[in-house]
């Protein structure tokens, strides 16, 4: 008998789905989607290539299952996934953006400049603001930032998901916050330090 326990510990699961038992696996996916999705959206900015991108990190987690080690759990693992597949998706965006003709590029750019009324408000035009920041930083300063600051995070599982030591974690988000607040320092007046 194969019944699915819904709240199983993680690590019964991943068996459970390494011998093809696809119950187990739709329980995993259902228990990261929100976040990989959240996740891989503060990278894109855009619900269709979230889908995207979500859809095919459960899709590789999937067939990489059978090789799965375990060392570390498997939330890390296809948190890793699904970073690594937002930075190539940013990478290949930031090479085909750069490949367009520079009228192309100028005419979309401006047009994306044109606020709206509602978005010179305070606090919308703020988060706005930190937002183009964040975007701005270098994608490892980015990515460590996303899963510790906004995704909460701790160190140590920050460091497993992108593959360095807590010591590198620390300085990246120490690093990222000093590159916001040179960015944003006229926003952020007397609020600096909460960064």
């Amino acid at each position: 008998m194969n019944t699915l326990r819904s709240h199983g510990p993680e690590e019964e699961l991943v068996a459970r789905a390494q011998k093809g038992d696809l119950d187990a696996y739709s329980e995993l996916v259902r228990r990261y989607r929100e976040t990989i999705y959240r996740t891989i959206f503060r990278y894109t900015k855009n619900h269709s290539d979230t889908d995207d991108l979500a859809q095919e990190t459960f899709l590789r987690a999937f067939r990489g299952l059978k090789h799965f080690k375990r060392q570390a759990g498997f939330s890390t693992w296809v948190f890793r996934i699904a970073v690594n597949q937002s930075l190539n998706f940013l990478k290949k965006r930031k090479r085909e953006k750069q490949m367009r003709p520079v009228e192309e590029r100028t005419i979309g750019e401006e047009a994306a400049s044109i606020s709206s009324p509602d978005s010179n408000m305070g606090f919308h035009e703020l988060r706005e603001k930190l937002d183009e920041a964040i975007d701005s930083l270098p994608l490892l300063y980015r990515s460590t930032f996303i899963l510790v600051v906004l995704e909460g995070m701790n160190h140590r599982q920050a460091a497993r998901v992108l593959g360095c030591s807590e010591n590198t974690v620390a300085w990246r988000v120490h690093k990222a916050r000093k590159m916001l607040q040179a960015k944003l320092g006229s926003y952020l007046g007397e609020s600096r330090d909460e960064l």
